[in-house]
C-alpha cells in the first residue's frame, strides 16, 4: 500500500497489470455490503405492500434474488481480463458513439438510486432522532461523494468493516425472528397471489440486476489471474447472502407492520424482536446505505466520463473524476429534496423499470464476452473512435431494440401495463422473454462477424499495452 496514493488517479483508463492488486476473496464483502442496506430492505418491502402473505414473498425474494445475481457475477471476470471499467466495455457490442445509449441508462440508475439513498438515509434520521430530512439528505450526499473521491482501495477497506458489523446485526435479528409469533395467515402456503409474488420475485432479480453495470468497476484492479469460477463465486455469494437476507429482512418488518411506511416498520419489528435494537439496526443499515450511495457516485462519475470521451476523447484526469461526481451528487440531492414521500410505491416502479432498461443490456454484453469475442478485446481499440469497434455496431443497437420492444406487451407499472401483464391479472414477465430475445437476435447479428479476423487485430493493437501505460 505504500507505493500507492491516497487518491485513486485513474479512471475510465486502463489498469495496467503492474498496478493490479488485492485478493478476489475481497470482493464478497464488496458485494454483501453492497446489497446489506435499507434500499435493499425497500425491496423486500413490496409483495407485502401489495397483499402478500409472508411466506409466500419470502420465496419470492430467494428465487428472484438467485435469478438476478446469476447474471450480475458473471459481469465479475471481466474487470480483471481487461483492467476497465464495466460500462466503458459497452463499445465493442453497441460501437463507441452507440454506448451513450446503455450509458445514459446506466447514468439514470445511479442517480436515481442515489436520491432514493439520500431520501432513505433522511427518513431513517428523522425516525431516530426527528431531524429535518432537508438538512440531512445532503449531508449523506456529501459523505458519500467524498469515499468516492478517494476511490477504489478504500471503498473496498470500507466494505470489508461494514461487512462485519451488518453481519452481527443481521445474525441478531435472524435469531430474534423466531421468537415472533406471526398470524397463521403470514405463513399459509395456501394463500398463493399470483400479483405480489412475480412482482416481488422480478423486483429482487431487477433489484440484483441492476449491479451488473457495477461489477467490474471492482474487479478491474484485481490481477488477471485470478480465474472465472473465482470471481464468479465470491461475487455471486456475497451478492445473494447480502441481498438476500437483507430483503427478507424487509418482507418480515412489511409482515409485521403493513400500515407502516418502511423505517417506521422496521424499527418497530426490530423492537418488538428484540426491544432497543431497532435504532442500532437502523444505524447499521444507514452505514451501508452511505457506502452503496458512494459506489453509486463512483460508477455514475466512470459513466459520465465515458459519455464526455465518446462526444470528444478526453485525458482521464483527477479533477475530471472529482467534477464529475460533484456535479452527479448536485443533481441526486436535487431529485432528492423534491421526492414524494410514497416511497415504497415509487421504488418499487423504479425497480420495474431498472429491469426493462437492464435485460437487453446484460444479455448482450455477457453472451458476446463469453461466447461470441470470448474475453478477446483491444484496450486500445475501445479507445479509437474510428478503430476496430466502428462508432455505431448495429448488432447490438437492434438486439437491445428488439429485445425491449419484445418485453412491451409484459410490462406491468402504474404508467403502463401491456396486453399480456394485463391478462395474467398484472403480472410481471418481462424479463423471461427480455433476456432470450435479445441474445438470439444478437447472436443472429453477429454470424457476418469475422472473429478470428477480428482477434488477430485486437492482439495486434495491444501489442506492448502495459509498456506504454
Amino acid at each position: 500500500m505504500a507505493d500507492r496514493p491516497l487518491i485513486e488517479k485513474r479512471s475510465i483508463d486502463y489498469v495496467p497489470l503492474a498496478e493490479r492488486h488485492g485478493k478476489v476473496w475481497h470482493l464478497w464483502p464488496v458485494w454483501f455490503t453492497g446489497d446489506a442496506h435499507l434500499a435493499t430492505i425497500a425491496t423486500g418491502f413490496v409483495g407485502v405492500a401489495l397483499g402478500g402473505n409472508l411466506i409466500w414473498m419470502a420465496i419470492a425474494v430467494a428465487i428472484g434474488s438467485a435469478f438476478g445475481t446469476f447474471f450480475m457475477a458473471f459481469h465479475s471476470t471481466q474487470g480483471p481480463q481487461l483492467g476497465l471499467p464495466q460500462m466503458i466495455q459497452s463499445r465493442p457490442q453497441f460501437g463507441y458513439v452507440g454506448a451513450l445509449l446503455v450509458w445514459g441508462v446506466a447514468l439514470v440508475t445511479y442517480v436515481g438510486f442515489n436520491a432514493f439513498n439520500q431520501v432513505l438515509a433522511a427518513d431513517t434520521l428523522e425516525t431516530l432522532y426527528k431531524t429535518d430530512p432537508a438538512s440531512t439528505m445532503p449531508i449523506i450526499g456529501v459523505l458519500a461523494a467524498i469515499l468516492a473521491i478517494v476511490g477504489y482501495d478504500w471503498i473496498h477497506r470500507a466494505q470489508r468493516v461494514l461487512a462485519a458489523i451488518l453481519i452481527a446485526g443481521l445474525v441478531v435479528m435472524t435469531v430474534a425472528v423466531a421468537r415472533v409469533p406471526f398470524p397463521a395467515a403470514q405463513l399459509d402456503l395456501g394463500d398463493f397471489r399470483l400479483v405480489p409474488f412475480l412482482t416481488q420475485l422480478f423486483a429482487a432479480a431487477a433489484y440484483q440486476l441492476s449491479w451488473s453495470i457495477y461489477v467490474s468497476d471492482y474487479s478491474r484492479y484485481l490481477p488477471r489471474d485470478v480465474g472465472v469460477a473465482a470471481s464468479f463465486w465470491w461475487t455471486y455469494l456475497g451478492a445473494f447472502i447480502g441481498g438476500t437476507w437483507t430483503m427478507l429482512v424487509g418482507t418480515v418488518a412489511g409482515a409485521m407492520f403493513p400500515k407502516l411506511e418502511l423505517t417506521p416498520a422496521l424499527k418497530a419489528a426490530a423492537d418488538a424482536m428484540l426491544p432497543g435494537s431497532g435504532a442500532p439496526l437502523l444505524i447499521a443499515s444507514l452505514l451501508g446505505l452511505v457506502t452503496i450511495t458512494t459506489l453509486n457516485f463512483y460508477g455514475a462519475s466512470l459513466t459520465l466520463l465515458s459519455v464526455a470521451d465518446s462526444l470528444k476523447p478526453i485525458k482521464a484526469t483527477l479533477a475530471k473524476r472529482i467534477a464529475t461526481i460533484i456535479l452527479c451528487l448536485v443533481v441526486a440531492s436535487a431529485i432528492a429534496m423534491t421526492a414524494s414521500r410514497d416511497f415504497a410505491h415509487e421504488f418499487g416502479e423504479f425497480l420495474s423499470i431498472l429491469l426493462y432498461l437492464f435485460t437487453p443490456w446484460t444479455a448482450i454484453n455477457l453472451v458476446d464476452f463469453y461466447y461470441v469475442r470470448r474475453g478477446h478485446y483491444s484496450v486500445r481499440e475501445i479507445f479509437n473512435p474510428r478503430g476496430l469497434y466502428g462508432r455505431w455496431n448495429w448488432r447490438g443497437l437492434v438486439a437491445y431494440g428488439v429485445g425491449f420492444v419484445a418485453m412491451i406487451p409484459f410490462f406491468s407499472t402504474g404508467i403502463y401495463t401491456g396486453p399480456v401483464a394485463r391478462a395474467l391479472g398484472g403480472a410481471d414477465l418481462a424479463m423471461l422473454v427480455g433476456l432470450p430475445v435479445s441474445t438470439v437476435v444478437y447472436l443472429i447479428a453477429c454470424r457476418s462477424l469475422d472473429i478470428d479476423a477480428e482477434v488477430r487485430r485486437a492482439a495486434a493493437a495491444d501489442v506492448g499495452l502495459d509498456a506504454s501505460a
